[in-house]
């Protein structure tokens, strides 16, 4: 997979730019910011109609401006396809393949893959479930498009049981048949979100292992699934209870805590709860991981997530890294370019080239950015 050409319309920090890709690495220098992220965040978009880091589409539109726009050419297996997103609130963004209109997501996402490894992505072992469950439905939705749309179906149940709750909370001696509704269709959606975490996490834990073991030499790393309907579960062996017995739990769980939620006003059981857990040598590495160590496993993470893509899809992910070189150590920051295998197109962004060895800076595509232009930098 290959992205050809960029073309953004008031997005973010730019009015218009048009850019053309020629290299499988591609570097973005120039000070902060300058509107480096925001590039690497065009593309991610394209991946996924999410932004990694701004919390709704209307963060993206240039200030003054009343729509934005992304449009890129990409190649996937030999076979060119243009991707165009038109962001125009309070409108519903317009999605398009080859000029063609698509209503799925999964229609859209499925043609164009990405991994993203920023700053913040270090954090990831120390900052809350929800970040980490954002990052595992992120990863997951790169190699099964259609898993955005359950998530979207399970949390728009979620909200209608809400409501149901807040109904009940103010009339306890209201009738709960409409909450029993509820719940039995939260039930089936999550039950499957779930079953589909866990699978993902054991093929995912399988590699990263393999990588986090190539850098530490004697450390082992384990993962495992917190889950609020079925408890702690590894990823090292294959999860060996089915869908159905999920959802024989979830609402088990719902029942007991059907009072509780009514109460509370509020869901709260399911996989929109839930957390992951990473271990080193079986010590939980949020408690007792250095900082090195952690950034090792997030390393590892990364690397194992482009690695199940190809395995998965056929075709290898983009790799976004944004910024990220600054803040490793040279025997990570050396283990990641190295890992960086023939055929996966990169796009860095760095202030500078000071922690690119000269070898690795023959091969890439270097551009300046200054005051919101972009300029090829001569070799």
């Amino acid at each position: 997979m290959f992205i050809k050409r960029l073309e953004i319309t008031n997005y973010r920090n730019y009015k218009e730019l048009n850019i053309n890709f020629n290299s499988d690495k591609i570097l973005f220098t120039g000070k902060n910011a300058q509107g480096k992220t925001n590039l690497l965040e065009a593309v991610y978009y394209l991946s996924s109609l999410n932004s990694f880091r701004a919390k709704s589409d209307n963060d993206l539109i240039k200030w003054g401006e009343n729509f934005c726009s992304i449009k890129a050419q990409i190649k996937k297996f030999d076979v060119d396809i243009d991707l165009d997103v038109c962001i125009n609130p309070p409108n519903r963004k317009r999605v398009k393949v080859n000029d063609i209109n698509k209503n799925k997501i999964s229609e859209f996402t499925s043609n164009f893959s990405t991994v993203c490894f920023t700053v913040d992505d270090l954090l990831l072992l120390r900052g809350t479930p929800e970040d980490r469950r954002n990052w595992l439905d992120s990863a997951i939705s790169q190699i099964f498009p259609a898993y955005t749309e359950r998530l979207i179906k399970y949390n728009k149940i979620r909200v209608q049981k809400n409501n149901c709750l807040k109904n009940l909370k103010s009339n306890l001696n209201a009738d709960t048949s409409l909450l029993d509704i509820w719940n039995e269709q939260l039930a089936i959606a999550g039950s499957n979100i779930i079953f589909i975490r866990l699978n993902f996490l054991h093929e995912l834990q399988k590699i990263a292992a393999v990588k986090h073991k190539e850098i530490s030499i004697d450390e082992a790393l384990s993962i495992k699934y917190i889950s609020s309907i079925i408890g702690d579960i590894s990823a090292l062996n294959k999860f060996e209870f089915n869908n159905e017995y999920i959802l024989e739990n979830f609402t088990k769980k719902l029942n007991e805590k059907k009072q509780e939620e009514i109460i509370r006003a509020q869901s709260i059981i399911g996989p929109h709860r839930d957390d992951i857990s990473y271990f080193i040598n079986e010590n939980e590495s949020k408690k007792f991981a250095s900082q090195g160590q952690q950034r090792t496993i997030v390393l590892a993470l990364k690397l194992a997530e482009l690695q199940l893509i190809k395995d998965k899809t056929g075709t290898n992910a983009v790799l976004l890294l944004d910024d990220v070189l600054a803040e490793l150590d040279d025997l990570r920051q050396n283990f990641l370019l190295n890992a960086i295998g023939d055929g996966i197109q990169t796009i860095i962004t760095s202030v500078d080239t000071i922690h690119f060895k000269e070898e690795y800076l023959k091969n890439v595509e270097i551009f300046e950015i200054k005051n919101n232009t972009i300029n090829p930098i001569c070799k």
